[in-house]
């Protein structure tokens, strides 16, 4: 099978197999970005945590939460880890929204992808995967997200090589798939879902696995 048919045929097995994901949670697309952020080399709970103390203070808003000194900023995301570092990113990501757009994230969504995603990326602290994240999932634009599991799912399935790179495993999906943003976006969340509880690290449970048929 080709592997462009092989990618299209993995995604419709994983979403007959799960369901939908309803990927990425969040009230309001700067919540999304800020979970963006805040899920670098942690999990989805601790971010949950750091999320709902932010919304106790009414912080979910872009010009309110770039008020807030740093060090009260990053006690109130410590759930989420490495929050100095974080509470310095969020607030670079927050000096570049309010110099692109004045606060208003969506209209960022006026810029053509292949000009707000370089604007993006050069945030200190955001890295590509953060960066097609927020446009993604915040902002509805055609990027696909790759990660640890993606690489990991692919290349145990014979698509990836061992060194690949995050653009080079990017464009393996985004040159198999339609450019449509909900296609991306589940795609991504079914990969995670399979990768926490089938594709794990140290050793696959491929036996139970919805894409055990697709194993060489």
């Amino acid at each position: 099978m080709p592997q462009a048919d092989t990618i299209l045929a993995m995604f419709e097995a994983m979403r007959e197999a799960l369901g939908p994901s309803r990927w990425w949670p969040g009230d309001t697309p700067f919540e999304i970005a800020i979970g963006a952020i805040l899920t670098q080399n942690t999990n989805w709970r601790n971010v949950e945590k750091a999320i709902a103390n932010l919304k106790a203070e009414n912080l979910l808003d872009a010009e309110a939460l770039h008020g807030l000194p740093l060090p009260r900023l990053a006690e109130l995301i410590r759930p989420a880890g490495y929050f100095n570092i974080k509470a310095r990113r969020i607030a670079n990501f927050l000096n570049f929204l309010k110099d692109e757009a004045e606060y208003d994230l969506e209209s960022l969504k006026d810029m053509p992808l292949d000009e707000i995603r370089p604007k993006v990326l050069a945030v200190n602290g955001i890295g590509p995967e953060t960066a097609d994240s927020i446009l993604l999932y915040a902002l509805d634009f055609p990027t696909f997200v790759v990660d640890a599991y993606t690489a990991r799912m692919m290349g145990r399935h014979g698509l990836a090589w061992e060194d690949i790179d995050y653009h080079q495993l990017q464009a393996i999906f985004m040159d198999a798939l339609p450019q449509d943003v909900a296609v991306y976006n589940e795609y991504h969340a079914l990969i995670v879902r399979v990768g926490k509880d089938w594709c794990k690290k140290k050793a696959g449970l491929c036996d139970t696995c919805p894409l055990k048929p697709f194993l060489e």
